[in-house]
Parts: C-alpha cells; structure tokens; sequence
C-alpha cells in the first residue's frame, strides 16, 4: 500500500507493539543509549514515519524493508548525537537533530536504492540516563539560577551605568561651567588692572587718591563710624553719631 504511513519506533516499544507494559511504553536501553559529542549519555526514544515511493524497487531491491528502515535510522541517529552536545539535545536543538537525521537516513535508503521515501523523524524523549537523572535536574536548575542572577546583574548593570554616566556628564559640565567662570573673572580682573595702570601712568597722583578711596570705602563699609571734629575747641569732643542718624532715617 504505497498510500500507507508506516511507522518505526527505536529506543522504546509502545502498547501498540508488545503490551507488556502497564504505563504503555517500554523502554529499549540498548537502542536508547546514546553517546553524545561532549561525551555524555543520553537516552533518546524516537519513531521513524515512512512511506513507499518505488513499488519496484521496495519489492525487489531490499529484503527486510522495515529492518532496513529501523537499521538505518539507528545509525543516523547515533551520528548526529555523536556530534552533537548534550544541552541543546535536551532542549532547543531537537528539531535540527530531527531534520539531521532524516536526511542522512534518506541517504543511507536511497543508496539501497529502496524505495522508502522518509516522511518524518519524531522524538520522543531526550533525558539523561535513569541513573543520573535527579543529579543532571539539580544541574539543571542550578544552571537556570545562574542564568537568573546573571540577568539581574545585567539589569543592575543596565541601571547603575548609564545614571553614573550621567553624573559624570554633571560633574564635567559643572567643572566647565566653573573654568569659563574663573577664567572669566581673571581676565576681567586683568583688564581692570590694565586700565587702573594706565591710568596711574597718566595720573599718578589722582589714580593713588582714588584707589585709597574706593579701598576705605571697601574696608569701612560695614563699620559702626564715629567721626569726631580734632580742629573743635572749649574742651568738648564733637562727634557726629552716624549710626543713630542711620536708625532715624529707617
């Protein structure tokens, strides 16, 4: 019946097959038991789906269609787990070992010259051996807190970075800000001493009154002042009380 999808399980025996199983499945360690490229075991159950394309060539060319099939699925399989490590066997890397396989198992039948034509590798399962399953969970779940912490790192990285930057930003415009204020005032102070000097070149003596000036009014400047008349005579001391005339004016 070249319409029928035919079906070849390896690793495991389903109830269809043998029924000597009370959950349904029995498994076949010695087709399970695989050796992987990192140099693990892994027990990987999986099933061949396959059809007739060559009527002639299924009858006449190959004796034991469904032995071919198994053989050959088999070896395929233990190929490409030999070239592959042990993590993405378990997890994300099933659909390529599946793709993989039923390519090289295509290959192996269409140099028999069989006329199978492979329709689908399908895995069923892919752990550890039973022996080391509950150790390689707790690698596993150690594995996936590192993962957890190294996300909120990353995250706390994320945060604290760029605000440390920006500070930095801060501090470096602040820095600029105060240069260009200092450099600034100093320049001004500069120019200021330039003029006064030419000033004082021009004329000394006025220059020299000036600044005696403008630096007692600097220095007196918040100084309670008594200013007492010495030319005042009849022995009394006049004086005129600035402050108390400061007091009346507010």
């Amino acid at each position: 019946k070249v319409t029928k999808v035919n079906r070849i399980d390896i690793g495991f025996r389903s109830e269809r097959d043998s029924g000597f199983s009370s959950s349904g499945v029995a498994d076949v360690p010695e087709e399970s038991l695989m050796l992987t490229g990192d140099e693990n075991i892994v027990n990987i159950d999986f099933s061949v789906f396959w059809v007739i394309k060559d009527a002639g060539n299924f009858l006449f060319k190959i004796q034991d269609p469904e032995g071919t099939v198994k053989a050959a699925a088999e070896t395929a399989m233990r190929e490409v787990i030999a070239r592959s490590d042990i993590q993405p066997i378990l997890t994300e890397g099933r659909s390529k070992i599946e793709i993989d396989t039923q390519e090289i198992i295509q290959n192996i039948l269409d140099e028999y010259s069989s006329g199978i034509e492979i329709t689908q590798v399908q895995t069923q399962k892919a752990d550890p051996p039973d022996q080391v399953i509950d150790a390689f969970r707790d690698v596993q779940a150690a594995r996936a807190d590192m993962e957890r912490s190294k996300n909120e790192a990353e995250a706390y990285a994320n945060d604290v970075i760029p605000r440390a930057r920006g500070e930095a930003q801060k501090i470096l415009q602040a820095a600029e800000a105060y240069k260009k204020e200092v450099v600034a005032k100093a320049e001004g102070e500069a120019s200021r001493f330039l003029a006064i000097f030419n000033e004082y070149k021009n004329a000394k003596k006025v220059t020299q009154e000036r600044m005696y000036l403008e630096t007692m009014e600097k220095v007196l400047a918040d100084i309670d002042k008594v200013i007492i008349d010495k030319e005042a005579g009849s022995g009394v001391v006049p004086y005129l009380p600035l402050p108390e005339l400061k007091k009346a004016t507010n």
